[in-house]
């Protein structure tokens, strides 16, 4: 296989070609028969080399180098937009370290409970071979009922939906509610693939600055009046990239404002399950009448088994569920549903998530002490959650540190990719629990050396 692999890569042997006949090419390479029709087979299988009975095995039309996929796209080269982050830590290399990444290492997370939870979605019903109804799995949603009681935020059945992930939840709402051209307000800084996706969706993004306590709020207003957006994107908790919590007092006049200018609230959650002590919820203060809840399990479950939801007034959900079916033809998944079902309405998932939130502590501290001393401070200590916002020293770009660090295989995160303003050029967001390597710290000082 090695050997006709060359020929192919040298442009020795083209689509088209005839490969040598097994006899002959079993003497040139000093095998029996039965190997080279093993590997010829397999070749096949690879879609390299096509069989034609009785006649022999001949090079595919489409036989193509695999070699040339990575060489023609170097990583280092790309653009550093909202992208960037999010395809240097799905692309990169499995030796790679991530501290820029979203999401936390696998052996953070419940794999025993998971493992039995699918095993039991496997046994049971037919979950394996079906589509998802277009609301999603009736257990999971009632789990997120009772979970939304505990909140506050009482909930009738026709107001909540599953969706394929959190994002897909995002892209709905924007479906709904938005037009080309129309005007969309998020936080500077805000999460970036926020962006990248109302980027899709042919909007203008307008931004207001993001402080300890929630979005400035005489900025808010100000915008408000001079841009009349339709809709606001925020994290209420534990802010991406922030780590920030909205307070009270900030949460009221958020909504009088949005009532005054008419104007919806989507409010992702996602990062719920990581706080030590509930905050306040904007969903909560306003019964779901102009605000919009998702959420999703990425973060505290599994980045691998896809579900998201949209809570909201029932009338927008009736219109929703229409559009997941027209474009994803029904609800998630059953078996991401009854999977993080069973593992929701278990006590390990609490005991879980308990386990967790120690843990984040201890690495938020450890990771801003080590920060510390290479000069880079944080922006403030979260109450929870992973990630800490934080600006590097002497004004370094934080983007040409990036870009260094990713020739030494460490993957960060830059901070003008979550400002639409372009004002975060001296930040970096930091996962504290893709932190741990020695080697980070490492690479990080000698790329802010090599830009000092």
């Amino acid at each position: 296989m090695q050997a006709i692999r060359a020929k192919l890569a040298s442009r020795a042997l083209a689509p088209g070609d005839k490969l040598p006949s097994i006899r002959s090419f079993a003497r040139t390479m000093d095998v029996s028969p039965s190997t080279v029709v093993e590997a010829y087979d397999r070749l096949v299988a690879d879609g390299l080399v096509r069989a034609r009975p009785g006649s022999g095995f001949y090079v595919s039309a489409t036989a193509l180098p695999p070699r040339v996929l990575t060489e023609n796209m170097p990583q280092a080269e790309r653009v550093i937009d909202p992208f960037w982050v999010s395809r240097q830590s799905l692309d990169a290399d499995p030796s790679a370290l991530k501290p820029g990444c979203g999401w936390l290492p696998p052996d953070w997370m419940p794999q025993d409970a998971l493992r039995r939870a699918l095993r039991a979605v496997a046994r049971a019903g037919d979950a394996l071979s079906d589509y998802g109804s277009a609301r999603g799995s009736l257990a999971l949603r009632r789990i997120l009922m009772g979970r939304f009681a505990e909140e506050g935020i009482e909930i009738a059945p026709d107001q909540l939906l599953l969706t394929g992930s959190g994002t897909q939840a995002v892209d709905l709402v924007c479906r709904f509610l938005l037009n080309p051209g129309d005007t969309v307000l998020v936080d500077d800084p805000c999460y970036f693939n926020f962006r990248a996706l109302l980027r899709a969706h042919q909007v203008k993004i307008v931004s207001v600055p993001y402080t300890p306590s929630g979005p400035d709020m005489a900025a808010f207003e100000t915008l408000l009046a001079t841009t009349r957006p339709r809709l606001y994107l925020t994290n209420s908790a534990l802010h991406n990239p922030t780590g920030a919590t909205l307070n009270a007092q900030t949460a009221h006049r958020l909504l009088n404002l949005a009532a005054s200018h008419d104007l919806t609230v989507v409010e992702d959650d996602i990062f719920v399950d990581f706080e030590p002590e509930p905050s306040v919820r904007l969903a909560a203060l306003d019964g779901l009448d102009r605000v919009i809840r998702i959420g999703s399990f990425s973060k505290s479950l599994s980045a691998s088994v896809r579900c998201g939801y949209i809570a909201a007034r029932g009338d927008w959900v009736a219109h929703l569920i229409d559009l997941q079916v027209a474009t994803s033809f029904g609800g998630p998944s059953p078996v991401a549903t009854e999977l993080i079902a069973s593992v929701l309405s278990g006590g390990g998932y609490r005991k879980h998530m308990e386990s967790l939130r120690r843990r984040l502590a201890k690495a938020r501290e450890e990771t801003s002490e080590k920060l510390k001393r290479v000069g880079i401070e944080s922006w403030l200590m979260p109450r929870g959650g992973f990630f800490l916002w934080c600006r590097l020293p002497d004004g370094r770009d934080s983007a040409i540190v990036a870009r260094t660090a990713l020739a030494d295989n460490v993957v960060l995160a830059p901070g003008d990719v979550f400002s639409a303003s372009q004002s975060a050029a001296s930040f970096m967001r930091f996962n504290v629990a893709q932190c741990g390597d020695p080697k980070v710290m490492a690479v990080l000082e000698r790329a802010m050396a090599a830009n000092a």
